[in-house]
């Protein structure tokens, strides 16, 4: 059976792309530590929490509360996805997606989704 491709929307179509990094994002304990290894300069890992349904069983936040997330670079690019696109964040990676579904918070946090339904509508 072939494997379903997940659905993604290309960052690079948005023209703010820190729109949707504003609230930060949960990362698995296990993707934290080898994020951390690349050493980028700002960004840091807050709050650290039990939580089974990441496969650590643990994730910690890329924000302090509702703060942009720290890996935001002054070009408004991702820090981590300029220098290993493959560590960038599985949550980050898939966005505005959660499950193969669009997020309940796309249509606030994702521009590109925002501008896809107006299009529809009008």
């Amino acid at each position: 059976m072939p494997m379903k491709r997940k659905k993604t929307v290309e960052c690079h179509e948005c023209k703010n792309q820190q729109e949707c990094c504003r609230l930060g994002a949960w990362v698995d304990l296990e993707e934290v530590k080898k994020i951390l290894a690349l050493g980028i300069k700002g960004g840091d890992f807050l709050h650290l929490e039990k939580d089974d349904s990441y496969p650590s069983g643990y994730k910690m936040g890329t924000s302090f509360e509702d703060e942009p997330c720290t890996f935001i670079a002054s070009d408004r690019l991702c820090a981590i996805h300029k220098i290993d696109y493959s560590l960038k964040p599985t949550y980050c990676k898939e966005f505005p997606y959660e499950d193969g579904k669009l997020s309940s918070i796309a249509n606030y946090l994702c521009l590109v989704v925002k501008s896809k339904r107006k299009k529809k509508k009008g």
